[in-house]
């Protein structure tokens, strides 16, 4: 795994835990947030995108927060389900949340912060996202020799 990735890795890995022991949203919350899991905010120009999320920062909206930055960083995935349960929201992202619940991926994350369990469930696709894929077989390099010359086979006459 690359130097880069193990450390952008553990940025999501931290902020994940962050998120979980954090009791409400704070402006600097969010600011953690959009510098280690948001990579698209900051490649979109600041007219575009930035400016209503930064104004619903200062109104302390943070639910319409944490839907816009869902909206701007995961455009492919939605929404599943959102459910309070035993005093926690659970929010699941999906990419096909046509599919049956049994059939689909989802991701999942919950907290007493309805806000909160929305970050969370952003951060834990990041997190997911970030893990290299890897087999439980061993990969060879493919070193292959030349042993055969190509040549046409074809017969034009």
């Amino acid at each position: 795994m690359s130097q880069s990735l193990q450390t952008e890795r553990r940025h999501v890995c931290e902020l994940a835990g962050t998120l979980r022991a954090a009791k409400a949203v704070t402006p600097e919350l969010l600011s953690d947030v959009i510098r280690d899991a948001c990579w698209r905010f900051a490649c979109v120009p600041q007219s575009e995108h930035s400016s209503p999320i930064d104004r619903l920062i200062q109104s302390g909206a943070w639910t319409d927060v944490a839907l816009a930055l869902l909206d701007l960083e995961l455009p492919q995935w939605h929404i599943r389900r959102i459910t309070y349960d035993a005093g926690e929201w659970h929010c699941a992202l999906s990419r096909q949340r046509e599919l049956p619940d049994w059939l689909d991926q989802s991701i999942e994350a919950s907290h007493a912060d309805f806000s909160l369990a929305i970050l969370s469930a952003l951060v834990e696709v990041r997190r997911v996202s970030t893990v290299p894929a890897e087999t439980s077989v061993p990969s060879v390099p493919c070193t292959t020799i030349r042993l055969y010359a190509p040549m046409c086979c074809d017969n034009f006459a």
